[in-house]
């Protein structure tokens, strides 16, 4: 009777010491060597499986011990597929919340102010960490699967920083610039100034790309749009180099001369009266903000003074004086 009392103590405290030893290598960090390790659990898989890939990929941590870890906690059906990253310091019961949460290994792509579309597909495109599903597609296929009201691309995705997970669609991605595109123009739209020149939200958005590309100050993008609302309602050309650059296309060699000021397309607003027919870039939240609350101003004209800022002139002869000083210093 003694001896098996004494087998029955010696279990117990057996057991005690293992589940002891147990919790306390579910609490303490994986040896990772500092290194942050990525590894992928395919879809369909159970903890088992799961914990095998993750050994596999170098991840240190016990396939049994992790099993059995998923299944004492209840939460051995709930890991999620997809691409991680195990970082030094981690817990196996940390590893393990990371895969039940899906905390997948963020990657970034980032639109930036003032780029074109063909730009932005070029950024997507080269990014290794997105599955390029939509590379064969033209501008306009790639549209239709975006978007039902607008077949051209060109301004109607939002310049940002966009995370995803390793191996996400391309297509994702623009559904979601485009979406915050269409959030940004409409709080922007909600809150204009009735007087403004503008039949649509589209049209607001044209304008605010130009604004885009035309200022070099950020300070003064609400002026720029002041002089370019003031020649649209006065029906005066807006003339403004960034357009026609655009409507060039790939003749466009990095200097613009007379004779393409003088040479006509949809995008010469040199030739053409109005806007013109769509965006010529993908504005930012300060460039839209600026087309729907132009400064209040009497300016019809500007011209750069050669150090980023402009000087804004009233009428013709100011503007002409303002050309003669300002650019004679810039050509010397």
């Amino acid at each position: 009777m003694a001896f098996i009392k004494k087998l029955l103590v010696t279990g117990v405290m057996a057991s005690v010491a293992a589940v002891a030893g147990f919790s306390w290598w579910a609490k303490n960090p994986l040896d990772t060597q500092g290194k942050v390790i990525e590894f992928t659990i395919n879809p369909g898989s159970g903890v088992g499986a799961a914990a095998q890939q993750m050994a596999k990929a170098g991840v240190p941590v016990n396939p049994q011990l992790f099993n059995i870890l998923a299944r004492v906690t209840g939460e051995a059906g709930r890991i999620k597929a997809g691409s991680y990253e195990l970082k030094p310091d981690t817990s196996p019961r940390r590893l393990l919340t990371q895969l039940v949460r899906g905390e997948f290994a963020q990657e970034a792509v980032t639109i930036v102010e003032g780029w074109t579309f063909r730009q932005m597909r070029a950024a997507l495109a080269a990014h290794q960490r997105l599955r390029h599903d939509t590379v064969k597609l033209t501008d306009e296929e790639l549209m239709k699967k975006i978007s039902s009201e607008y077949t051209k691309p060109e301004g109607l995705f939002f310049p940002d920083t966009y995370l995803f997970a390793k191996g996400s669609s391309e297509l994702a991605i623009y559904k979601q610039a485009h979406q915050a595109m269409l959030n940004h123009l409409k709080a922007a739209w909600e809150t204009r100034d009735p007087s403004l020149p503008y039949k649509t939200p589209y049209e607001a958005l044209i304008m605010a790309s130009i604004i885009e590309k035309e200022t070099g100050q950020k300070s003064e993008r609400n002026m720029i749009a002041g002089v370019f609302v003031n020649r649209l309602k006065v029906g005066m050309m807006l003339q403004t180099d960034p357009a026609v650059i655009y409507g060039m296309g790939e003749r466009f060699v990095g200097d613009i001369r007379k004779k393409d000021l003088q040479t006509d397309t949809p995008y010469n607003t040199y030739t053409r009266a109005g806007l013109p027919p769509t965006p010529i870039s993908l504005p930012g939240v300060q460039s839209l903000a600026a087309a729907l609350a132009p400064a209040k101003t009497e300016a019809l004209y500007f011209v750069s003074r050669g150090d980023g800022t402009s000087q804004f002139s009233d009428n013709l002869n100011d503007h002409n004086r303002a050309v003669n000083q300002y650019q004679r210093r810039i050509n010397q």
